[in-house]
């Protein structure tokens, strides 16, 4: 019997790490060695120079992969994307904490992109919750077999602890007013419970978006 499968999931924006067929698209692309130095690393006052790679930047139409990768690359000196390395320096103290669920989508699609902390978390998570092996996940993300075992085992903890007190903290409050109305008996605001659990707000759409990503 023959079986046809078919996906419909558009393919991911985001190019993987390795993927730099966007230079031959950049404005700078041919420009010679030497000018290209002077021009895209200039000396921190050179104001002339930083104007003249900024106009050039901001015509060309990969500016924003190259701004992506030399975030990716830690890359910290020079222009790229338009931003000398002073205008990228909040971008890169903010990488490692970034969660962008589009970066997640492409990562489930099977694109090598690289995942912040959150990201790859947030990658695993849906995993565990998609029933997905760890010999899947691990080749994913080009991981230890055993370390991603350990990380879907966390996940597991995670997400069943979160499920175990997601109505109870709820409930114990509305018990509470149910209390102070029949008995009329207030609690001190210090001694308020909460939980020990922070709840996770999704929204349908990126829900949607992650199951036909997996």
């Amino acid at each position: 019997m023959r079986n046809i499968t078919t996906n419909d999931t558009p393919s991911p924006s985001l190019r993987g790490i390795a993927d730099r067929s966007w230079h031959v698209r950049g404005l700078c692309h041919g420009m010679p060695a030497a000018d290209a130095d002077e021009l895209f690393f200039p000396a921190p006052r050179d104001h002339e120079a930083i104007a003249e790679a900024k106009s050039i930047c901001g015509r060309c139409p990969v500016k924003k992969d190259c701004f992506n990768h030399a975030l990716d690359n830690e890359i910290r000196h020079g222009l790229w994307g338009g931003l000398t390395e002073a205008e990228r320096r909040p971008w890169h103290a903010k990488v490692n904490k970034r969660l962008d669920y589009s970066r997640v989508r492409a990562a489930l699609q099977g694109r090598d992109v690289h995942l912040s902390t959150p990201e790859r978390d947030t990658v695993i998570r849906h995993a565990y919750l998609r029933g997905w092996s760890a010999e899947r996940l691990a080749y994913l993300l080009q991981a230890d077999l055993d370390w991603i075992r350990d990380l879907l085992r966390q996940a597991g903890h995670a997400i069943t602890d979160r499920d175990r007190y997601w109505d109870l903290y709820d409930d114990a409050e509305a018990t509470d007013d149910d209390a102070e109305t029949s008995d009329d008996k207030h609690i001190p605001e210090d001694d308020e419970t909460t939980s020990p659990v922070p709840r996770q707000v999704h929204t349908q759409a990126l829900i949607t978006a992650l199951g036909k990503a997996a």
